[in-house]
C-alpha cells in the first residue's frame, strides 16, 4: 500500500500557514532515492543521472539533487536560466530539445552544455548559429514498435523525435568533419516503463549502434544516454521498479557488448524525472463540499489546473484520506475539482472511507509532472509547493498565486490596477 510521508496532525500544522491546496515534497525520500540510484550504476566510473527539469522545474528540488551528484536535462531556454541560477554549468547540463529556437542552442553554448541534436537539419544549423561543439550527442528514433518480450511499450515510429538509423550514421559522419571530437548517443522508446527489462534491452540497442557507427564513422564515444522511461507504479497493488536490478541488467549489457568491443571507458547517463521525484511528492487538498445527484460526488479545493494527469490522460493517482488510513473504503465517490470542464476529477468510482467536509486528502505521486503541468484555466491560481525537510520543517519553496500574479501580463490602461498588489 502507498503511505503518505505525512500524517493528519502533520497536515493540519501546515495548513495553519499554508492553505490548501499545495504540493509538498519529502526531502528525505528524494535523497534517498539519489543515493540508490547512484548505488545501482556504481560499477560505471563516468555514471551521472541528469534529472529531468521538465518533471519538478523548482531550483530548491534542482539543488538537492545537485548535492547528490546529480546533473540537470534541460529542454528550454527557461531551464537552462533556472539551472545555470542553482551554479550548475558545463557537463553538469544535457540540453535535449527539440524543435529548438536560435537563443536556446545560444545559451547552451554559452554555459558549455551538452547539446543533444533531435534532428539531422540541425547539425548546420548549429554550426551555422554557434559552431560545433567539441564534445556532440545525437538522438536516435529506430522507428517501428519497442516491445518487451510479446509486449508492446510504445510506438517510436510515431514519435517526432530523432534520426533514422540512416541519418544518424551519417550524421556523426558530417559532425566529424565538421570538428567535433567526442560524441554521444541517446534515445528514449517508451515512457513511464514499469520493468526491470526497459533500461536493459534499450541498453543493448543504443550499445549495439554505438559499435556499428564505431565501426563506420571511426568516432569516439564519451557517452551513451538512456534518457528518461523508467517511470513507477501508479496503483497501490502493483509492483514497483527494482533499480537494482535494472543497473545490474545494464551492466551485463555494457560487458557483453562494449567491453570486447574496446568501448569500456563508455559513460552510461541517464535522464529520470518521474523516477526520480514522482513519490516523495503529494497534493493535499480539502473536502469542500458534496453533491447527491446521478453519482456522489466530493469537490476539493484543488482541481486539474493544480494536477492535469488524471483529466488530461486518464491516469490513477492514489488517494489517502489522512487521519482515515485504517478505515474501511466502503464509499465510492467521484472526487473533482471546481473547474467548468467535466473531467476534472482527481478519481471516478474511487471506493474512499466516508468522506465528510473538511476531510484533508492526500493525493499520491504527484512530485514529478504534477505542479509542473499546471495551468490557469478558469483563472484558477497555482497552488504553493513547499518541501518537508529532513529535520520535519517546512519550508515554502514556492509561494502561491495571487490575483495579482494572474494579472501582472496585462496592459490594460490602468483598469486592473487596484488587484496589482505591490
Amino acid at each position: 500500500m502507498k503511505k503518505p510521508f505525512i500524517t493528519k496532525e502533520k497536515a493540519q500544522e501546515i495548513i495553519k500557514t499554508y492553505p490548501t491546496p499545495f504540493h509538498i515534497y519529502d526531502e528525505k525520500g528524494i535523497r534517498e532515492n539519489a543515493r540508490n540510484l547512484y548505488k545501482a550504476f556504481s560499477w560505471n566510473k563516468g555514471y551521472k543521472e541528469y534529472f529531468a527539469v521538465k518533471a519538478t522545474p523548482n531550483p530548491y528540488i534542482l539543488k538537492i539533487l545537485q548535492e547528490e551528484g546529480c546533473g540537470v536535462d534541460c529542454s528550454s531556454l527557461t531551464e537552462l536560466m533556472m539551472s545555470e541560477c542553482c551554479g550548475f554549468k558545463g557537463d553538469d547540463i544535457m540540453f535535449s530539445s527539440n524543435v529548438t529556437p536560435a537563443e536556446d542552442y545560444l545559451k547552451a553554448r554559452e554555459l558549455g552544455a551538452y547539446i543533444n541534436l533531435d534532428d539531422f537539419t540541425h547539425i548546420e544549423y548549429l554550426d551555422q548559429l554557434c559552431g560545433i561543439p567539441e564534445t556532440i550527442c545525437c538522438r536516435y528514433n529506430p522507428g517501428g514498435k519497442f516491445s518487451i518480450a510479446t509486449k508492446i511499450m510504445d510506438n517510436p515510429g510515431d514519435a517526432k523525435y530523432g534520426f533514422t538509423h540512416e541519418q544518424i550514421i551519417e550524421g556523426f559522419k558530417v559532425l566529424k568533419e565538421k570538428g567535433a571530437k567526442y560524441f554521444g548517443l541517446h534515445a528514449f522508446l517508451a515512457s513511464n516503463t514499469v520493468t526491470n527489462e526497459y533500461y536493459p534491452k534499450l541498453a543493448r540497442i543504443l550499445f549495439e549502434l554505438a559499435v556499428e557507427i564505431k565501426e563506420k564513422t571511426g568516432v569516439e564515444f564519451k557517452f551513451i544516454n538512456l534518457s528518461g522511461g523508467v517511470g513507477i507504479a501508479y496503483e497501490p497493488d502493483k509492483p514497483q521498479n527494482d533499480i537494482f536490478a535494472i543497473g545490474e541488467g545494464v551492466h551485463k549489457a555494457f560487458d557483453e557488448i562494449l567491453v570486447p568491443a574496446g568501448m569500456g571507458d563508455v559513460a552510461i547517463f541517464t535522464e529520470l524525472g518521474r523516477y526520480m521525484l514522482a513519490p516523495y511528492g503529494h497534493l493535499i487538498t480539502t473536502v469542500k463540499h458534496f453533491k447527491h445527484t446521478h453519482k456522489e460526488y466530493a469537490g476539493v479545493d484543488a482541481c486539474a489546473c493544480n494536477l492535469m494527469r488524471p483529466a488530461m490522460y486518464g491516469a490513477y493517482h492514489h488517494i489517502t484520506v489522512l487521519g482515515k488510513e485504517n478505515a474501511p473504503c466502503d464509499h465510492k465517490y467521484d472526487v473533482t475539482g471546481g473547474l467548468c470542464e467535466n473531467n476534472d476529477k482527481f478519481a471516478i468510482d474511487r471506493m474512499l472511507p466516508e468522506l465528510e467536509k473538511g476531510d484533508i486528502l492526500c493525493i499520491h505521486d504527484t512530485g514529478a509532472h504534477g505542479f509542473s503541468m499546471g495551468y490557469n484555466y478558469n483563472g484558477k491560481l497555482r497552488s504553493a509547493e513547499l518541501l518537508l525537510k529532513e529535520d520535519g520543517d517546512v519550508q515554502l519553496i514556492r509561494r502561491a498565486e495571487t490575483p495579482a500574479d494572474y494579472f501582472a501580463t496585462f496592459d490594460f490602461t490602468g483598469i486592473m490596477d487596484k488587484y496589482l498588489e505591490k
